[in-house]
């Protein structure tokens, strides 16, 4: 065999288990929580543990990367909200946005929460998002359309209680996490408004299932 395509077999194999690696660690935080051993993982991956070591020796590595793409997204959103010329709705969208990313990948909120101050990129990534986060409700503010007392933390209660509501939820996790965020955006809407807005359709919930019965 050529080695030429010996050596595009053993990078195509990396891809591979590094693709397989990732998914597994997706899967194994939405059930477990980021704090899941990364031999699980591994066996979850169908990959020695040696072989994760090598692509993420360190878990932070791993859930960083595992989520790099959702904290993307969010960062895009976040620039795409800025750049609206109507604060509220710039503001709005990005809140439904994230939202709606949180309840595919339900792992991504404890991974957005963490501190992981050994690994850089993603510590930058995460102070970019929070700076355009303060700066998005601060325009919104400034608009008179957000409420004075509303404080840029609050952001982080919504995130958890949209975790909160979406657990569980299975298939209308999605719908659930719309409900909820419309029912916190009137909320946080100042002044006398022309009136709410219609709510997203309810949402059929099985509580055997959420209680486990």
């Amino acid at each position: 065999m050529p080695a030429q395509t010996s050596q595009n077999m053993l990078r195509a194999d990396a891809r591979q288990n590094r693709e397989r690696i990732l998914k597994a660690a997706r899967e194994a935080y939405a059930l477990h929580g980021i704090d899941v051993p990364m031999a699980t993982i591994a066996r979850r991956a169908g990959v020695g543990v040696a072989t994760l070591y090598r692509r993420f020796p360190t878990r932070a590595a791993l859930v960083s990367e595992s989520f790099a793409e959702q904290l993307a997204h969010c960062v895009a959103a976040l620039y795409e909200g800025l750049e609206d010329p109507d604060p509220w709705r710039g503001f709005c969208s990005v809140i439904e946005q994230v939202c709606l990313m949180q309840a595919a990948e339900r792992g991504f909120t404890q991974a957005f929460l963490a501190q992981f101050p050994e690994h850089t990129e993603y510590a930058e990534e995460r102070t970019r998002a929070e700076q355009a986060l303060a700066r998005l409700v601060g325009r919104a503010k400034a608009s008179g359309q957000l409420r004075q007392d509303f404080d840029v933390n609050d952001i982080i209660l919504v995130v958890l209680a949209n975790c909160g509501a979406t657990t569980g939820a299975g298939e209308e996790a999605a719908a659930a996490s719309r409900r909820l965020v419309a029912y916190l955006l009137q909320s946080f809407r100042a002044g006398p408004a022309a009136g709410p807005g219609p709510l997203p359709s309810p949402v059929q919930l099985d509580l055997d299932r959420i209680h486990g019965r």
